[in-house]
């Protein structure tokens, strides 16, 4: 009887594994430009818009929709104030979000916004958004966090409602421990 040599066979199946390993680490990034490219990403500027050419289409409304949503690994109660409003294109508008941390300990959260049809996410001006920066809590803290937003003119006119949706993400893990003064105070 002879015997068979598996060596090629298994050659074979270590490029398969280093393609797919390839593979899986290029995803990432492919898929950004992807979104990018397409506009069906609904990510917006995580940098601060200026107010200052912003012309108000005053026969124009567009319905904003604002939605709130702790992660299931974030204890946080975190919600908007607003659900529902209507926005001139190039008008100024503040709504506001509440956060409380229930638990007994000091943590930080990060709130990532998402837009809703996608192609819209370029045309949301943030000027002032507490998702810029993490937010640290002590426990039994609430908080007030402000949105300053505006609706750029140039938005396509197909476009008539926008959903701004924040997820809420406990970060407290992977920043350096929180400063004393914030640990301490109650």
């Amino acid at each position: 009887m002879t015997q068979v040599s598996h060596a090629p066979l298994l050659r074979k199946l270590a490029l398969v594994v280093l393609v797919m390993f390839g593979f899986a680490f290029a995803l990432v990034p492919l898929y950004d430009v992807f979104c990018r490219i397409t506009g069906l990403n609904g990510k917006t500027s995580d940098q601060a818009a200026s107010t200052e050419r912003a012309v108000i289409d005053s026969k124009r409304s567009i319905q904003i929709e604002f939605l709130a949503h702790a992660d299931t690994r974030m204890p946080w109660e975190f919600s908007g104030e607003t659900a529902r409003l209507s926005v001139r294109p190039g008008e100024v508008k503040m709504v506001n979000f509440r956060v409380f941390n229930p638990t007994e300990r000091a943590m930080v959260g990060q709130a990532v916004p998402s837009v809703s049809p996608g192609p819209a996410a370029a045309y949301l001006k943030k000027v002032e958004c507490f998702c810029f920066n993490r937010q640290e809590l002590r426990a039994g803290q609430s908080k007030l966090m402000p949105l300053k937003f505006y609706i750029d003119p140039a938005l396509p006119g197909s476009i008539n409602t926008i959903t701004l949706s924040y997820s809420l993400y406990d970060i407290t893990e992977s920043v350096p421990a929180p400063a004393p003064a914030l640990a301490q105070r109650k």
